[in-house]
């Protein structure tokens, strides 16, 4: 078999598995990883469980499966694309969801990629749109911020921008840290702006509260097990809307957190949804 037609036939399989229900992976995802040379997956105790469930067996001339995770990604890419290279299909996987999205894969889709290879995906259970479609917010039009930072400006800046978004904004979060990101939210995006949380989607005790951002802290103010989605509504789309008094008030609190009067300004005009130059007129000096 020539080079070419080896180059043809080798691809690199990018698979959704299942979120928490196990029965939710598509017949082709299933048949993909029963056909695979060799399986990335992050964690292989896990994806060895899923595979158990398929009846695919390691052994025998089954998949091989090597882990693939944060901490050595970009060791792994010249082997994938090696693998790509000389025919053979390479599945990657994620412990949960679509690899690459707030989960390692990025690296070997881009390293394949570039070296001119193939690159299928193979679609299944999401955490974003089963959340958004959950939330009853607006579904139209909508943005993915994946994991917040933690700590300091950058964190700042992200929940200013979050919210003057117009679109609905959906974020991952982890169990321990939902309260603070829904508290930090609430400061960003005023006390009324509608949000929801999902918990365990497609799993057993699988939740999803709506309502304000107000109530939500209230209601989450101790942690939960599980894996937590965020959904917030999109920025009133109306300045009019904005009085003078609680443009005030954000820039306020803003100054408050140790902003400078042009970053108070801005923050708050990303917050309402308002010019920056109104809203510096409006901050003290």
């Amino acid at each position: 078999m020539s080079g070419e037609n080896l180059v043809r036939r080798g691809v690199l399989s990018v698979v959704a598995t299942p979120i928490g229900n196990l029965s939710d992976l598509s017949p082709r995802a299933a048949e993909t990883l029963g056909g695979a040379a060799l399986i990335l997956c992050e964690d292989t105790r896990r994806t060895r469980k899923l595979l158990s469930h398929l009846g695919i067996s390691t052994t025998g001339g089954g998949p091989r499966l090597t882990s693939s995770h944060a901490h050595n990604e970009r060791e792994r890419v010249d082997e994938i694309v090696e693998a790509v290279a000389a025919g053979h299909r390479v599945a990657l996987v994620s412990d949960a969801g679509t690899p690459a999205v707030s989960d390692p894969g990025q690296a070997v889709v881009d390293a394949v990629l570039d070296a001119g290879l193939r690159v299928e995906v193979i679609p299944g259970p999401s955490a974003v749109l089963g959340a958004l479609v959950a939330s009853g917010l607006a579904s139209d039009r909508f943005c993915f911020e994946g994991f917040l930072p933690r700590k300091g400006r950058d964190r700042r800046d992200r929940l200013a921008e979050i919210a003057g978004e117009r679109r609905t904004v959906v974020l991952f979060e982890a169990p321990s840290r939902v309260a603070a990101t829904l508290a930090d939210l609430e400061e960003a995006c005023g006390a009324d702006r509608i949000a929801a949380v999902a918990r365990e989607l497609t799993k057993l005790h699988e939740e999803v509260q709506r309502g304000s951002l107000g109530e939500l802290v209230i209601q989450w103010s101790e942690p939960r097990k599980g894996e937590h989605v965020i959904v917030v509504a999109g920025a009133p789309t109306s300045s009019e809307e904005v009085g003078d008094d609680k443009l005030r008030e954000a820039v306020a609190r803003q100054r408050a957190a140790g902003a400078s009067r042009r970053d108070a300004a801005a923050a708050a005009a990303a917050e309402l949804g308002v010019s920056k130059k109104r809203a510096y007129e409006l901050a003290d000096g």
